[in-house]
């Protein structure tokens, strides 16, 4: 049998930085064909947008494209496997497989689905990185509220805390994000909500937005389809099945901004209605050309002019049931 080819699961909560992570490592390849499967919650593709920039003025980010730079990059919904397959046809195949999980999803199917008969003898999952957000876990927005008091009226079954636990459950390296954020005792309390949720031996690394290197995160050797002990989800161990019934989302388009603060100032008045938690897209500021980029995650509000043409429109993720109109009415400013 010919050696297979490592796949690199990159998971973590909305906003946590997995997308950031991608493009430094597409940047850092040195030398390998690294393919990128982007998989996003939601109608519209914007991730694999942003890694598709990295360089390439031709790069295409809704089909299998080949960059200059020796990398593949794919955008999928829920045909995983098809996708897969697509990619191993390709000649020459790529080096290393890098898969960024929807910021929703659970990394456990994903892996097993790396036993399927047309791909367990061609690829092995060589290791699941989980991205942790710093600074969200310490606000207590997207994760279970374990650095601050307890909430005693915390339902032990949130959606929310019994998704960030599965994904660093699954975890053979972890990577907490936005670390220059916090200080010195706050991360202190974040890793330990690492170490307590993570399985035991599984390391955690700190990164501040500038990338990690590539040897790092690949080479982990872990063939995680084959070592699923000890990463079931609370889905799993419970006997239930998993869905995206506790999630929504929707695309709002946001009526043109007098500017980029007007802009940020309707977005910070969206973010402030319950069960919202991530906000991406583009949007149109009067008098300027090219879309502006607009990411959310809390309170942190990002924007920056994009330097491609991209469909206009906000994906708005949040739990099920949270009330659209709001969301419109104070978009619309």
């Amino acid at each position: 049998m010919s050696q297979r080819i490592p796949a690199t699961v990159v998971t973590g909560f909305l906003g946590a930085g997995k997308t950031t992570l991608i493009r430094n490592l597409i940047r850092d390849a040195r030398g390998r064909r690294i393919a990128i499967i982007v998989n996003e919650f939601g109608d519209m593709g914007f991730d694999g947008g942003l890694l598709s920039d990295c360089g390439d003025d031709d790069c295409r980010p809704d089909q299998i494209v080949e960059l200059t730079n020796g990398c593949i990059c794919c955008t999928v919904a829920d045909e995983f496997l098809p996708t897969m397959e697509a990619l191993l046809r390709r000649d020459p195949a790529p080096d290393h497989i890098v898969i960024e999980t929807s910021g929703l999803a659970l990394p456990q199917p994903l892996v097993q689905a790396f036993n399927w008969p047309t791909v367990k003898h061609r690829v092995t999952v060589d290791g699941v990185v989980t991205v942790v957000d710093a600074v969200a876990v310490s606000e207590g927005r997207f994760a279970p509220q374990a650095v601050a008091e307890p909430d005693p009226a915390r339902q032990h079954d949130d959606p929310v805390e019994e998704l960030f636990e599965d994904q660093l459950r699954c975890a053979d390296l972890v990577v907490v994000s936005k670390t220059d954020l916090v200080g010195a005792h706050t991360l202190a309390a974040v890793e330990a909500t690492v170490a307590r949720d993570a399985r035991a031996g599984v390391s955690a690394i700190r990164s501040s937005g500038e990338g990690l290197p590539s040897e790092i995160l690949l080479g982990l050797s872990a063939a995680a389809e084959s070592d699923m002990k000890g990463r079931e989800s609370h889905h799993e161990l419970e006997g239930e099945d998993h869905d995206h019934d506790d999630f929504d989302s929707f695309i709002v388009t946001v009526p043109e901004a007098a500017s980029v603060d007007d802009l940020r100032q309707r977005v910070a008045a969206m973010l402030a209605l319950p069960d919202i938690f991530r906000v991406k897209g583009h949007a149109r500021v009067a008098g300027k050309a090219a879309p502006v980029v607009v990411q959310a995650v809390g309170a942190r509000i990002e924007t920056y002019f994009s330097p491609v043409p991209a469909r206009e429109g906000l994906v708005v993720i949040g739990l099920r049931g949270l009330d659209r109109d709001a969301v419109r009415t104070r978009l619309a400013g």
